[in-house]
């Protein structure tokens, strides 16, 4: 027992250093000069730490505050209304039996094989034509559209796993369905539901060429299409500094949603594997 427990500790240990190292590494770059980053390694300058790069991004003229600010709306927005409609979209897909349910659930699941850049053109002409490009509202209906069929899938096959007689219990006290589903279901689905919700949030905070695509205001630009201009010098030289610096802040988001929803992340993707 005591060597089975020694084997659990080394592998978690180790796997710990290989999620672990990665960021405390981008971190301790992000309060390093640019001078010291492009520079090879010398014992005199490399623990010189400064805050300049993350002050240039802030003061500087990319507006990254800004940029930070549309990412978050952009994000939770995304977040919030997949999984909105995901919960909606699987429960109607779990619960309901229509003649054409196979064959539409059969479509959710194969637009999930299908990477948005094979139809980015078709798509960019479609919102073009509603006026939604050079807008924060199409590109969350953008990110929405992309990331649904997954969340239809994980909500489906979590309604799946819940009892039927739950439901049909609740129907008989006289519950009606908007009511059984926010709160006889809410407690059983939230792990599928928080799954979705922090899939999308970091598939749209993260995304850069469909932001890239559909917007072309600089105040509206979203933090991975704002890190590609920051840049410094007369022939286009990139400041890494900065470039870290602004990687650092864009990770944070992820780190804390990740942890924060991890318990929920887990069991949900678990629910979610369940075939109903």
């Amino acid at each position: 027992m005591r060597l089975k427990n020694t084997f659990y500790v080394i592998g978690g240990g180790g796997a710990f250093l290989v999620f672990a190292v990665p960021l405390l590494w981008a971190l301790f770059r992000s309060v390093q000069p640019n001078d010291v980053i492009v520079a090879a390694p010398d014992g005199k300058t490399f623990f010189d730490l400064t805050w300049d790069n993350f002050r240039t991004l802030i003061e500087g003229p990319g507006n990254l505050v800004r940029a930070v600010g549309n990412s978050l709306v952009v994000a939770l927005s995304t977040a919030v209304l997949t999984a909105l409609l995901a919960t909606l979209a699987g429960y109607g897909f779990a619960r309901f039996r229509f003649r054409s349910g196979p064959v539409l659930f059969a479509l959710v699941v194969v637009s999930m094989m299908i990477p948005f850049q094979a139809i980015l053109t078709p798509l960019y002409l479609e919102m073009n034509v509603l006026r939604l490009t050079d807008s924060l509202l199409g590109l969350v209906l953008f990110y929405t559209t992309v990331n649904l069929p997954f969340g239809v899938f994980v909500m489906r096959n979590s309604f799946a796993s819940v009892p039927v007689e739950l439901e049909d219990s609740a129907h008989v006290d006289g519950c009606g369905t908007l009511r059984m589903l926010g709160s006889v279901l809410r407690p059983l689905i939230t792990p599928g539901a928080a799954t979705v919700a922090l899939y999308a949030f970091l598939a749209a905070w993260t995304e850069f060429l469909g932001a890239l695509t559909f917007l072309t205001k600089d105040e509206l630009y979203t933090l991975p299409v704002a890190l590609v201009n920051v840049q410094a010098g007369a022939y286009g030289e990139i400041n890494f500094g900065s470039l870290v610096a602004g990687s650092v802040i864009a990770m944070i988001p992820c780190v804390v949603l990740y942890v924060g929803l991890q318990r929920f992340y887990v069991s949900g993707l678990a629910s979610g594997a369940v075939k109903g």
